[in-house]
């Protein structure tokens, strides 16, 4: 049974958790680093940090501790500044890179953003390649327990609407349900990444390439040991392997277990994954026929519905150079950065399905200008979206414009072109990787401003977390202690429900 008597037991059970579970990775990666004979010795001090730390903390937490909702967002917080910090250590010790530079590239795998420092791809070693691949992949099941589980019981950027059927057993409480999503989401990811490596392997890739771009394929993470993508290996059925499971990673993933646990027409029912898979094919269709003096037909197909989904599901493979594609193609592309994938799957970016949501509230509203009486509720689908759903999602959509207008500035004053200012400011807030010009598909952050390289560690952190985790901190509110009867674990609107209809009846 969940223990709601035990206050302030949630964070440092959970960063405990995080942090042996960081210490056995970066312990094997020891092991196989020194197998290759090569640089181990960052990997086996962020072993030993982050196993002192995790038992420390582990021993002041209690697993059946139930959160109220400022010590869920403390802990989901402090996880994703705190892992990433630890796990940039190998980045500096065994790669020589930075502090601030080793922090970006973590922060970047750990969010699943793919934008890179490196400059030199012979300078890292299999074992940090890898590892750099393996952070993407832990940040992706990360990332999807959080928005299937977490987001929408507390009700962040309007994500309570979006998983009304989570996959597993459905419970109130907070902890039981990151453990039966956390099983049941883990189990969809890992069979992906399996077959996504076998057809890897069968379209030619050698298996440690297959293995890695496995692991941020199905992260929507684009981090690839080539420097040149997936054109470094001019493999046209890799690509293709690639786009399907790009597209995969780009889907709803409780949708998706409901489908391979008995429910597949969920799948045409569903108004987001339908509307997610039409952007795909329409976007693809303008890029191929802009592509058409540059490429032969199949070649154009190929490159457009590769490049597309990459850009929509803010994977941020390459197949090819798109920065130097001309300049309506590149805006196809630029455009799409704005998109993201489904709600529910480990894509950054808005999603669909707030879109869909800010559509039809302005079409609504557009309506109202004529008809100022009439009842028009927005659905998605079959479902009718709360006001309070509506909301949410405008305040997102504030925050998010916000933050990039902001971000863009800031680099366009510490002398970044513009175009590479706003492509860099919507690719980390997007988690999309790659921009154009400077900080296009072949190239890397390494040249930007130290203070810029800072300012967009922060923004694929703040984007990652769904922007307004991050903001709500910066509200007089946060800091102002909770009355006592905050302390209680966090309740959902049906158990207050229940509670005031036993209350009524015995009175």
């Amino acid at each position: 049974m969940p223990d709601g008597g035990a206050r302030g037991r949630f964070v440092p059970y959970v960063l405990g958790a995080g942090l042996l579970a960081l210490a056995c990775g970066a312990a094997a990666f020891s092991v196989y680093a020194l197998l290759l004979h090569e640089r181990f010795l960052g990997f086996a001090a962020t072993a030993v940090v982050a196993l002192v730390s995790g038992l420390v903390l582990r021993s002041r937490g209690r697993s059946g501790a139930e959160p109220g909702r400022r010590e869920a967002l403390v802990a989901v917080l402090t996880s994703w500044l705190l892992l990433p910090a630890l796990a940039a250590a190998p980045y500096v010790i065994d790669g020589g890179m930075s502090a601030l530079n080793a922090m970006f590239e973590s922060m970047s795998g750990f969010t699943t953003t793919g934008a890179t420092v490196l400059t030199d791809f012979s300078a890292f070693g299999k074992a940090l390649f890898m590892w750099r691949a393996l952070s993407q992949w832990v940040g992706g099941i990360g990332i999807l327990v959080l928005f299937i589980a977490v987001f929408p019981q507390l009700a962040i950027a309007g994500r309570q609407l979006f998983f009304t059927e989570a996959p597993g057993p459905t419970e109130e409480r907070l902890t039981p349900r990151l453990r039966n999503t956390a099983g049941a989401v883990l189990g969809v990811y890992s069979a992906l990444t399996l077959a996504c490596a076998v057809g890897y392997g069968v379209a030619g890739m050698g298996s440690y390439d297959a293995i890695a771009h496995a692991l941020t394929t199905l992260a929507a993470g684009g981090f690839s040991p080539n420097g040149l993508s997936f054109a470094g290996y001019q493999n046209s059925a890799a690509e293709w392997v690639a786009i399907l499971f790009m597209f995969f990673a780009g889907a709803n993933f409780a949708l998706l277990y409901r489908a391979a646990t008995g429910r597949p027409r969920d799948l045409l029912r569903d108004a987001e994954l339908r509307t997610y898979t039409l952007i795909l094919l329409a976007a693809s269709g303008v890029l191929t026929l802009l592509l058409a003096n540059s490429y032969s037909p199949l070649d154009a197909v190929r490159h457009s519905l590769f490049q597309v989904a990459s850009i929509v599901t803010s994977t941020g493979f390459a197949s090819a150079d798109f920065a130097l594609w001309s300049l309506p193609a590149q805006m196809v592309l630029v455009v799409l950065m704005f998109v993201g994938g489904c709600a529910g799957s480990a894509s950054g970016g808005v999603k669909v399905v707030r879109w869909i949501v800010v559509a039809k509230g302005t079409a609504r509203e557009l309506i109202r200008a004529l008809h100022p009486r009439a009842v028009l509720p927005v659905r998605v689908g079959a479902r009718t979206v709360p006001e309070e759903v509506v909301r949410a999602v405008a305040a997102f959509l504030t925050l998010y414009i916000g933050l990039f207008a902001v971000t863009t500035l800031i680099l366009v004053v510490l002398g970044a072109d513009f175009v590479v200012a706003f492509t860099a400011a919507i690719s980390c807030l997007g988690n999309v990787g790659p921009g154009l010009e400077s900080i296009g598909p072949m190239a890397s952050f390494a040249d930007l401003h130290p203070i810029s390289r800072g300012l967009l560690t922060f923004v694929m952190y703040a984007g990652r977390l769904e922007v307004v985790t991050v903001f709500v901190i910066f509200t007089p509110g946060w800091w102002r202690s909770p009355p006592r009867r905050a302390s209680r674990p966090w309740r959902s609107r049906s158990d207050v429900r229940a509670a005031s209809a036993v209350g009524k009846a015995a009175r």
